[in-house]
């Protein structure tokens, strides 16, 4: 569970950022060198490196090098763990939300 918890927090930390999360959707394509994934953002190399680093640290993306070339691709599956966090509060929210739906409900009826 702490290895789970820690996993989370990497990956909810990672798409906290806007930059990020457009690396993210760029490599939804398919892979990019570093050189082409960092093209349309207005950064140093090294800082954008920077956000590749914390994308990989969390899983969200992994990387080869060819020679000189770096490159990235998506890799999804850390997403999952994210994804079953939010769906299981987002079921409890809903029946909270039914609940007090049907207790307001109630009290306006019994009026």
């Amino acid at each position: 569970m702490p290895n789970l918890q820690i996993q989370l927090d990497s990956v909810f930390h990672a798409l906290s950022d806007p930059t990020r999360r457009a690396v993210l959707t760029r490599l939804s394509d398919g892979p990019l060198p570093v050189s082409e994934l960092a093209r349309p953002f207005h950064m140093a190399l090294p800082s954008f490196t920077q956000h590749l680093g914390v994308l990989e640290e969390c899983g969200l993306v992994r990387s080869h090098k060819k020679g000189r070339v770096r490159t990235y691709r998506l890799t999804p599956e850390p997403l999952k763990a994210a994804e079953n966090w939010i769906e299981k509060r987002r079921v409890l929210w809903e029946l909270r939300l039914d609940q007090l739906g049907n207790f307001l409900k109630e009290i306006k009826e019994d009026k």
